[in-house]
C-alpha cells in the first residue's frame, strides 16, 4: 500500500468526506440569509460511490480515520445506510461526523447502531437570541436536545466547535465554556477562516486565538495540556487545573499546516488537499467512466504530491477559494 505523500513530507491519514452541499442553517459567517445555489443531485456523489471512494481510501491509500461532513450531512437521504456500509466493509475504522445537531435528537440512535462512534456539534452560542441572529434560524432547543440525543447513544467524546464574532458572541465565551464543562463536551474555539460565500472575511475583524484565550483568562485559569498535540488542530489547555480542557485552533493566525494529516473530499468528488485550495481533481468522472480502484488511487496520489506547503493566508496575494466551507465540506 502506498501512502497519500505530499512533496513536504506529510502523509494523509484523515479524511473528510461531504455527503452533501445543503445546509438548514444560515450562519451570517458562511453563507448569505437567502441560501445558496445547490449542487444539482447528479452530480452529487450517490452512497455506492460514498462507499467506494471510502474503501479505496482505506485499503489502498493508508487512511484510518474518515469524517462525514457536510454542508448539512443529517439532510442527506439514505445517511444511516451509508453509515452502515461503511462499517460493515470497516470493522476498525474511526468513523465520526460534523453536523450542526439539528435533527440528532431524531437520527443519534440510529447513527449509533449504525456504527458511527462520535459527532463534532458546531455551536456558537446557548443563547437564543444570539444563537437565532447568527445562524437566521431558532432551532437552538433542537440543538440542545440533538446533543442529549447524542450523549445517550453514545456518539462520545462529543467535541463542540464554536467560532467567536466580535459583534456576536464573544462575550459569551466563558458561558459557554461553563455549560460544555457541566454537560461532559468538550469544547473548541476555531478562529474563523476566509470561507463565506459572501467573500466579506476581514482580517481585523476576527477574533484571534490570542484574544480568545485572553478573554477566557480573564474567568478561568487556563493552563497547557500536557499531551502532545501531534496533528490535532487544537492547542488544549487546563481548565481551572483540570481535568477538563478547552481547545484553541489558531488557524488563521498561528496555522499548522506542517503537521496537516488531512485530505478532503466534496459531495461531487473533487480531492482537495486545503480548505483553501484552489485547484481540485475529480475522481468522480474517474468512477463514473469505469477506472478501476488501483487506478482511482493512482489519480488520488497524484493529487495528494502536489499539496502545497500552507495555505497562504500570510502571503499578500492570497485568494480566497471561490468555494464556500458549505461546498467544500470541513
Amino acid at each position: 500500500m502506498s501512502a497519500l505523500l505530499d512533496r513536504h513530507g506529510r502523509v494523509a491519514t484523515d479524511l473528510r468526506i461531504s455527503l452533501t452541499d445543503r445546509c438548514n442553517l444560515r450562519c451570517s459567517y458562511c453563507m448569505p440569509a437567502e441560501g445558496l445555489e445547490w449542487m444539482p443531485s447528479s452530480e452529487i456523489l450517490d452512497a455506492a460511490e460514498v462507499v467506494r471512494l471510502i474503501g479505496i481510501g482505506v485499503d489502498h491509500l493508508g487512511v484510518t480515520t474518515v469524517r462525514l461532513t457536510g454542508g448539512e450531512p443529517l439532510v442527506r437521504r439514505g445517511l444511516v445506510d451509508i453509515v452502515d456500509r461503511i462499517r460493515r466493509q470497516h470493522p476498525s475504522l474511526e468513523l465520526s461526523m460534523t453536523t450542526n445537531g439539528i435533527g440528532l435528537a431524531r437520527m443519534a440512535a440510529a447513527l449509533a447502531t449504525a456504527g458511527l462512534d462520535r459527532v463534532n456539534v458546531s455551536l456558537d452560542t446557548i443563547d437564543r437570541a444570539a444563537y437565532a441572529a447568527m445562524t437566521r434560524r431558532d432551532r437552538l432547543a433542537d440543538v440542545l436536545r440533538g446533543l442529549e440525543a447524542a450523549q445517550a447513544a453514545g456518539l462520545t467524546p462529543i467535541k463542540i466547535n464554536a467560532v467567536l464574532m466580535r459583534d456576536a458572541n464573544v462575550h459569551q465565551a466563558g458561558d459557554l465554556l461553563r455549560w460544555a464543562m457541566r454537560h461532559g463536551y468538550q469544547l473548541r474555539f476555531i478562529e474563523q477562516m476566509p470561507l463565506d460565500a459572501q467573500h466579506h472575511w476581514d482580517r481585523e475583524q476576527f477574533v484571534t486565538a490570542g484574544e480568545t484565550q485572553e478573554i477566557l483568562g480573564r474567568q478561568f485559569t487556563l493552563s497547557p495540556a500536557a499531551q502532545p498535540r501531534g496533528s490535532a488542530p487544537a492547542e488544549l489547555y487546563l481548565v481551572d487545573g483540570g481535568p477538563e480542557t478547552v481547545g484553541i485552533i489558531a488557524s488563521v493566525s498561528a496555522p499548522f499546516c506542517g503537521a496537516c494529516n488531512r485530505v478532503r473530499l466534496t459531495a461531487d468528488g473533487q480531492v482537495r488537499t486545503c480548505l483553501f485550495a484552489r485547484e481540485e481533481s475529480d475522481l468522480r468522472a474517474a468512477l463514473r467512466g469505469g477506472a478501476g480502484d488501483l487506478e482511482i488511487a493512482e489519480r488520488w496520489r497524484t493529487a495528494m504530491w502536489g499539496k502545497p506547503a500552507g495555505h497562504g493566508m500570510d502571503r499578500a496575494d492570497f485568494v480566497q477559494p471561490e468555494r464556500p466551507m458549505s461546498a467544500i465540506g470541513g
